[in-house]
């Protein structure tokens, strides 16, 4: 059995950055879950996060990252770096298969569960079966309209729920 459906999208404008999930759930080819909730707060909600993969493995990379932002204070770039050494170094975390987008007021990074971190050269960044679609289409946006981070996630991902069959309109939206 295979799980699949997730789009997140990370948009960062006008000073503020937006995250997005859509809330489908496919086993095989059925629909399981309509509202899944895939983005939200962590570390004192100052840092929001999305999960794209395995479930079980994008909530040990949450617990994992918010762990490390215990430790360090909340600092992102240094929870995430640290992170990252212990993936390469613990066998069980090297074959987690999940993505996970994180963000903060000041830094967005993707993190996977290869031990990879990766802060797009862009202000956008989408991830899962959607987020090639999502992130296209917030680009367009934010380089050919005034809207808000909020509003380019919401139409971003209004767009890739028309055209990937893992994605639906159920979108839950955290704002930093």
């Amino acid at each position: 059995m295979n799980f699949h459906g997730t789009t997140i999208l990370a948009v960062r404008h006008h000073g503020k950055v937006a995250l997005a999930g859509d809330g489908q759930v496919t086993l095989n080819d059925t629909i399981v879950k309509h509202h899944a909730k895939k983005v939200r707060r962590i570390y004192h909600d100052k840092i929001i996060v999305g999960f794209a993969g395995s479930t079980a493995d994008a909530l040990t990379l949450s617990e994992k990252l918010e762990a490390r932002l215990d430790r360090y204070n909340g600092n992102l770039t240094r929870a995430a770096v640290e992170m990252a050494r212990d993936w390469r170094s613990d066998k069980f975390l090297r074959k987690l298969e999940a993505l996970m987008i994180a963000a903060d007021d000041s830094r967005t990074f993707l993190l996977s569960g290869n031990g990879d971190i990766i802060e797009p050269d862009d202000a956008v960044i989408g991830i899962g079966s959607g987020g090639v679609a999502a992130q296209a289409a917030a680009t367009a946006l934010i380089r050919f309209t005034d809207m808000g981070p909020v509003d380019i996630v919401k139409q971003a991902m209004s767009i890739a729920a028309s055209l990937c069959v893992y994605t639906n309109s159920e979108i839950t939206i955290e704002e930093i």
